[in-house]
């Protein structure tokens, strides 16, 4: 389970929600909680303050098999499997582009991308869609290829790990820098490479587009009114 092993903050919207729970019990829901975070996190990041919707309830059950049963993108998909995951929820080819964006304030372990850097597809050399000058950045990073999960080093996908800008796309096309297979794709694809090169031109046009998309993202499946309920806690259904 990829992103459940790489999940991290829970404990802070645990520490929010109790928070809540003690001024108004009942009301705010965890789906809204977490959507405040991320919307709060955007701001931390860079972007302009934004009012948060909210009015979300929470489902009656929570499964990690479901999330991760085809609905969470995985660093190692095709592309056509990453544009019938969007296509499916209602988002556009544009919009995955700018959602993937968000690897601007992230970080990966080497474990997840090794194989690019040390035995693309068993052939024992790396990826040659990656030139030399950053293969030979993230090697000196993870040099341990037998090294398991979490002992790796994390590697930042951009210079401005807590900054959420457009640096992740100027990478990729003067650089031609991508670490995870899914961000290749995106480099290499004859309908994704335009929008890359538009977003690497234009900072504010990212950070528009990218809360526009976000805004979309949280409303997206959301139970409202009468229907699932608001828990106490988040780590478990009431």
């Amino acid at each position: 389970m990829l992103n459940g092993q790489l999940l991290k903050g829970t404990e802070i919207i645990d520490d929010i929600k109790a928070k809540l729970e003690e001024q108004c019990p009942g009301i705010v829901s965890c789906t809204d909680t977490l959507a405040f975070a991320v919307n709060e996190g955007m701001f931390l990041a860079g972007l302009p303050r934004r009012a948060p919707i909210g009015g979300r309830r929470d489902a009656l059950y929570s499964l990690a098999s479901v999330a991760e049963d085809n609905n969470l993108p995985m660093p190692n998909w095709s592309m056509e499997k990453m544009v019938d995951l969007f296509t499916k929820k209602g988002f556009s080819i544009e919009e995955m582009v700018i959602l993937l964006g968000a690897h601007s304030v992230g970080a990966t372990h080497c474990d997840v991308f090794m194989e690019r850097i040390y035995n693309f597809a068993n052939t024992r050399k790396p990826d040659p869609l990656l030139p030399f000058p950053i293969v030979n950045e993230l090697q000196q990073i993870c040099a341990n290829p037998g090294t398991p999960l979490f002992r790796n080093p994390v590697v930042n996908f951009d210079e401005t790990p807590t900054v959420l800008d457009n640096l992740f796309f100027k990478n990729m096309v003067k650089k031609k820098k991508t670490i995870l297979v899914t961000d290749a794709h995106l480099l290499n694809d004859p309908r994704t490479i335009p929008i890359v090169e538009k977003l690497a031109k234009d900072n504010g046009l990212f950070q528009k587009k990218f809360a526009k998309a976000m805004v979309k993202m949280s409303s997206y499946n959301v139970i409202t009114g009468n229907e699932g309920e608001v828990r106490k806690t988040c780590r478990s259904t009431n």
